[in-house]
């Protein structure tokens, strides 16, 4: 409810964007961490406690001026107490933990009502720590501290980008349950830490490979010499990278087959990064009677008069349009020695290849704005070309 609510409200996502440690607690405001100076004239760490008025999920204009705190009486740099602003004194336990030991009384000038939570916290946060700042010019109220984003987000600190950028509504569209991602090499590791990034519940990682030396040079990140040595699979060792960041990554160190298309079973999303053209015929035609919406990747590369050329392939199959899968991906037997002499790679087409497959995975849903709903993209090398075709059928 905190972090909601915070992102609902204008003033408070303000604060938190400022840096200042803003959390709701027992139907307070709390911004925790503001310096002050004690009698001592030493600096201290105190919280300003506001009650919070709300209109629904947001919050409303605040009905009082005066504001409490969990500290000592806030001092001027000499010590001497700051006497403008007391209002009353006295242990009070607000509920889940949350104690404060005095109330301070400062009202705006003109209509003596703060206009938002904003206004009303940086202007005592202000008060509370000029005398400290004073003292040390270097500490602040606005501490930018990593906060814990609470029960309903499967990161592990809040992110702070989306609501700096102004879209942390728009991100919510990929609130998915679970999506999977088939083949962790290049491409499907880059897809992997887009789609880490945003607040899809589970990530399903299938992929039966180790992680040897020729990944490192096609994977995001930097593993080390000694966990190469070590071989760890593909999905453990990226799940495990990934964890650092966020939870819900699942790991699944085997190869997809008709045995254990189970796996696939009830995604909102798959992304095909295989080469492999039979498995991929078995994986659309699953996909395609579960009516789950899925993207292939794939791109052809070759060397020309000592230059690469090639194309990197996007394909799109939604229950609205499949008809034109078959007819772009190769879904034929390939000799594994033919494709591993053919298949050139490079990191930064890689990157692409994912970066493609996820902008229309948030296309699909929303995210971004999608005029022409192409299926299937692909990115010319030598001309910087973008060719789109197959688009949704009316």
């Amino acid at each position: 409810m905190s972090q909601q609510l915070i992102s609902r409200s204008a003033d408070l996502q303000k604060l938190f964007d400022d840096g200042y440690e803003v959390s709701v607690v027992s139907g307070h405001l709390v911004v925790s961490n503001v310096p002050y100076v004690g009698s001592d004239k030493k600096i201290k760490r105190g919280t300003l406690v506001s009650v919070l008025d709300l209109a629904g999920d947001q919050t409303a204009e605040p009905s009082t001026h005066v504001i409490k705190f969990a500290g000592d009486h806030p001092c001027d740099k000499d010590g001497n107490a700051l006497k403008n602003m007391v209002h009353g004194t006295g242990r009070e336990n607000l509920g889940d933990g949350l104690v404060v030991e005095r109330s301070f009384s400062c009202k705006p000038t003109g209509t003596g009502r703060y206009i938002d939570y904003y206004e009303k916290m940086t202007t005592y946060a202000a008060m509370i720590s000029g005398p400290a700042e004073a003292i040390d010019p270097n500490v602040t109220a606005r501490t930018f501290a990593v906060i814990d984003p609470g029960d309903d987000s499967p990161f592990k600190y809040i992110d702070t980008a989306s609501s700096r950028a102004g879209i942390s509504g728009v991100i919510e569209k990929l609130k998915l349950s679970k999506i999977a991602i088939v083949g962790l090499g290049g491409t499907g590791s880059y897809i992997l830490d887009l789609v880490a990034k945003t607040p899809v519940r589970e990530i399903h990682l299938i992929d039966g490979d180790d992680f040897i030396q020729h990944n490192a040079f096609r994977a995001p990140g930097a593993i080390s010499v000694e966990q190469l040595r070590a071989r760890p699979k593909k999905v453990t060792y990226l799940a495990t990278e990934y964890g650092r960041m966020r939870d819900g990554i699942v790991p699944h160190p085997l190869y997809l087959s008709e045995d254990n298309l189970s796996l696939l079973d009830g995604m909102d999303f798959v992304f095909l990064a295989v080469d492999k053209g039979e498995l991929k015929g078995v994986i659309s035609a699953n996909l395609e009677a579960q009516g789950v919406p899925f993207i292939d990747v794939g791109m052809g590369i070759s060397i020309v008069d000592e230059s690469l050329f090639g194309v990197v392939r996007t394909t799109t199959s939604t229950p609205d349009q499949r008809s034109h899968f078959a007819t772009c991906v190769n879904l034929g037997a390939m000799d594994v020695d033919d494709a591993y002499r053919q298949n050139i790679q490079i990191a930064d087409l890689n990157a692409l290849n994912a970066s493609l497959a996820v902008i229309r995975w948030k296309k699909h849903f929303g995210f971004y704005g999608d005029l022409e709903r192409e299926h299937q993209s692909n990115f010319t090398i030598d001309g910087n070309i973008i060719t789109n075709s197959h688009f949704h059928e009316k």
